[in-house]
């Protein structure tokens, strides 16, 4: 349940993460910023590709952050440290060529007092990175993967696979951690005999569930859902959320929820974030992202999603985005502001004007 005086136990600030160098880099995540509630639901949203997989292992560390932070109950886990290292060496190329020329003195201190003030940010980033997994931060925060086949060793039996994470943390009383497999394959709707099986022994709606006890066994304060139901079936889909909702009420998870099907994060979700090229453009609670839908890209988003009436169907209309058309950002670069309380849209000053005045008509 969203609570806006809640503790914040997540928080994302400017995170970007692009891959590639030079001409060749792709901004998979570029500046992206949100807060998630202790015991919320924080859905995020777009179409394949946005950077919605790429932001949750980026917080998880599976990738090492271009820039930005991330904080875990206020303490930083995630560092980007390259776009400090890439300012670096644009200021040393700086320095050089002014020193081919006469009286650049100054510049040339100015540029050397900011490489220093870079590498104590890295110094410092380094720190918190390292602190981080010394103190066990980050193993608090768990993932569930999108394919329940690839996610899990093959030539490991469930008890393995869900133990793992115990091992891993040093913990060698097999008969607890045998108590603790079997507590979390009941409690995810299995039973103990499943435990000396292989993953192809099982469904994909099993798979998914021995990948939630993999998950949960690590008693985490978030967990962040990799689009865990897209891969499976229509009727194990509804038995997957009913399972991770019973989870935040029985555990008091917090939950990254990442999918495409806007119904389903409407149910599960608080509040919902919409990524579009790797930019979170609009932030909202459930309500209020389906009752105003401000930016263009979330009302096309909307009317994709079917509906179980034929007559409501053949009339439905496909709204389409194209952002050469909607926006006019050749004199303005839009920013992330918010329209009315708790209502967030990335957009230019002009458009945020006519976004308030929509929202009051």
């Amino acid at each position: 349940m969203y609570d806006p005086n809640a503790e914040t136990l997540l928080k994302v600030e400017h995170l970007c993460m692009y891959f590639g160098k030079g001409a060749g880099v792709k901004k998979a995540v570029d500046d992206v910023s949100f807060d998630i509630k202790k015991g919320e639901v924080f859905g995020l949203v777009g179409e394949s590709g946005c950077g919605k997989t790429t932001t949750g292992r980026t917080i998880i560390r599976l990738y090492d952050a271009t820039s930005g932070n991330v904080y875990f109950k206020g303490k930083r886990i995630v560092a980007g440290t390259l776009s400090y290292q890439n300012e670096i060496r644009q200021l040393k190329q700086k320095i050089a060529d002014l020193r081919k020329e006469p009286g650049k003195d100054t510049e040339i201190e100015k540029a050397q007092k900011r490489i220093e003030e870079l590498r104590g940010e890295i110094r410092s980033a380094k720190h918190d990175h390292k602190d981080a997994r010394k103190h066990g931060d980050v193993t608090k925060i768990q993932m569930i993967y999108q394919d329940p086949v690839a996610s899990l060793d093959p030539r490991m039996t469930v008890k393995e696979i869900i133990a793992e994470g115990l091992r891993i943390q040093g913990i060698k009383d097999n008969k607890y951690i045998d108590e603790q497999v079997y507590k979390m394959l009941e409690t995810v709707g299995l039973v103990a005999e499943h435990a000396t099986r292989y993953p192809h022994e099982f469904s994909g709606g099993q798979r998914q569930r021995i990948g939630i006890a993999r998950s949960i066994i690590m008693n985490p304060e978030v967990i962040i859902a990799d689009e865990p139901i897209s891969a499976l079936d229509v009727s194990i889909r509804a038995q997957v959320i009913n399972l991770l909702n019973d989870l935040c009420r029985t555990m008091g998870l917090t939950i990254l929820f990442i999918a495409h099907d806007l119904s389903v994060v409407k149910y599960f979700s608080d509040r919902i974030g919409v990524m579009y090229y790797g930019n979170m453009v609009e932030m909202a609670t459930s309500d209020e992202l389906f009752a105003h839908p401000l930016h263009p890209y979330t009302r096309s988003l909307l009317s994709a999603i079917p509906l179980p009436d034929p007559d409501s169907e053949k009339g439905r209309v496909r709204i389409r985005y194209n952002p050469l058309i909607d926006h006019e950002h050749t004199n303005e670069v839009p920013e992330f502001r918010e329209v009315v309380p708790g209502h967030f849209v990335r957009c230019t000053l002009k458009e945020f004007e006519k976004y308030q005045r929509e929202y009051n008509k």
